[in-house]
């Protein structure tokens, strides 16, 4: 199967920057889509940014603007740069990717706390 690794979350106050970054391994071959989920408590798991191997990408409007996701396919690895953070964007962050016959596989989540 595949096996995601995530690292960059941590606290930070308002209007700073964090960058995530997730890196996979295993079944690699035929990963059609990466990106960054969030899950905030008490909410459901909603998308944060999603990125195609060719390297179109979409955000969840709350972030455009502040938040760019990134691929290196070389390395299997997507980041995503977090900039001007808010308070509404404390929640776990999770990494998936999608992988063609596979199906979804996701990281273990990395937290993100944002203080005012």
């Amino acid at each position: 199967q595949v096996q995601l690794v995530e690292s960059g979350g941590g606290l930070v106050q308002a209007g700073g920057s964090l960058r995530l970054s997730c890196a996979a391994s295993g079944r690699i071959f035929g990963i059609a889509a990466m990106g960054w989920y969030r899950q905030a408590p008490g909410k459901p798991r909603e998308l944060v940014a999603t990125s195609t191997r060719g390297g179109s990408a979409t955000y969840e409007d709350s972030v455009k603007g502040r938040f760019t996701i990134s691929r290196d396919n070389a390395k299997n690895t997507v980041y995503l740069q977090m900039n001007s953070l808010k308070p509404e964007d404390t929640a776990v962050y999770f990494c998936y990717c999608a992988v063609v016959g596979l199906g979804d596989f996701w990281g273990q989540g990395t937290q993100v706390t944002v203080s005012s």
